[in-house]
């Protein structure tokens, strides 16, 4: 991955924001003269954005669109991973930084602090929709119907033996682990640990997966062995770019894949996808969360750019209008589902006003 530095262009200098508090730990107003006076040093007038490989199809809609419509240039967009991409947001203010990062999880704990600590105290948080992480294959090959402890059984590490004790995964094909599934071998390609959707299977596929052996077994999981996914190539990392995973599997018929459910409605034609605890990965059940693997994905921006960075504030009305994320905007004709009309009408008035989080996630 290139860093976000070397990326960068019309940058005539280092813009210091990270001078934005006063210095007694409370934050200096976005554009309080000690921005005005440091945008002096540094000026850039194209928006940078990062993060999640599952929100990049949508972060670039927009961008494109809002480049088209606007007076403003078209911003840049690179798919660096929701952890990449948060490592890079969260490294400081200035026309160095990006503006704005995708996630396709929510910003946790920890990125906040870092955050904070890094000068980056004014962050809008922006839900854009929900997504379903699916577990697809070529369109031609096996149907399949999995629930989630089938789902750890096939990609965790060890699993408990006979005797309760952990072992590492004996499973070598999906029959292997009960008679109803294909006859092929465990061969799943799926994100990398910086991936936003990597974490989410994990949280939301593997470890409550790991909860149905438990209760079917009667033996105690250890919590690391609940989300530690086996390293002897049943699960293939395959890089933060999900077309490239698509297009693995349309050239490796017997494997199987893990991305967003973005890329299987943008696909359809090319693989299918398995349903889970007997749900199909479908707008409707995704929508609704009655489809197990089901998350919320996120933009956050730097209130501390705008002004500086010209169009940041302008990029969120875009993401946030009727035309981009509504019903029936095209937003959902890329793969987003939708948030209910009410919740994206508070967040139009978040917008509006730049709100910026009071506190970390979950606090």
């Amino acid at each position: 991955m290139k860093s976000f530095l070397a990326s960068t262009m019309l940058i005539t200098g280092a813009l210091a924001l990270a001078a934005c508090s006063d210095g007694s730990g409370t934050s200096a107003p976005a554009n309080s003269g000690a921005v005005s006076e440091s945008a002096s040093t540094g000026s850039r007038n194209v928006l940078r954005i990062v993060g999640s490989s599952t929100v990049f199809p949508f972060t670039t809609a927009v961008a494109e669109s809002f480049g088209a419509r606007t007076s403003f240039a078209t911003p840049v967009v690179e798919s660096t991973g929701t952890g990449g991409g948060m490592q890079l947001f969260c490294s400081g203010v200035g026309v160095d930084t990006p503006d704005l990062t995708g996630a396709s999880r929510r910003m946790t704990a920890s990125e906040f602090e870092m955050c904070q600590s890094n000068g980056v105290r004014e962050i809008v948080e922006l839900p854009i929709g929900f997504d379903g992480i699916v577990i697809a294959n070529v369109s031609t090959g096996p149907e399949l119907d999995i629930s989630r402890g089938q789902i750890w059984r096939a990609l965790a590490a060890q699993v408990p033996g006979d005797d309760c004790a952990m072992i590492d995964n004996p499973y070598d094909s999906w029959s292997h682990i009960d008679a109803s599934l294909p006859n092929l071998r465990i061969e799943v390609f799926g994100p990398p640990p910086t991936s936003g959707t990597r974490d989410a299977f994990v949280e939301l596929g593997l470890e409550a997966g790991a909860e149905e052996v438990a209760a079917e077994t009667g033996c105690e999981i250890p919590e690391e062995a609940m989300a530690r996914i086996r390293e002897d190539g049943a699960w293939i990392d395959s890089g933060e770019n999900d077309n490239a995973i698509v297009q693995t599997l349309v050239n490796t018929p017997t494997a199987y894949g893990v991305f967003g459910y973005s890329f299987l409605a943008q696909n359809g034609d090319r693989i299918k996808a398995a349903r889970v605890d007997g749900v199909a990965p479908e707008f409707d059940a995704i929508a609704s969360g009655e489809y197990p693997i089901s998350r919320s994905m996120f933009v956050y921006a730097k209130a501390q750019h705008a002004g500086v960075v010209p169009g940041i504030q302008e990029y969120l009305q875009e993401f946030t209008s009727d035309d981009a994320w509504g019903d029936f905007g095209y937003l959902t004709d890329r793969g987003l589902i939708p948030l209910p009309d009410a919740r994206r009408a508070e967040l139009v008035q978040r917008v509006a006003g730049m709100e910026t989080m009071s506190a970390a996630p979950g606090e």
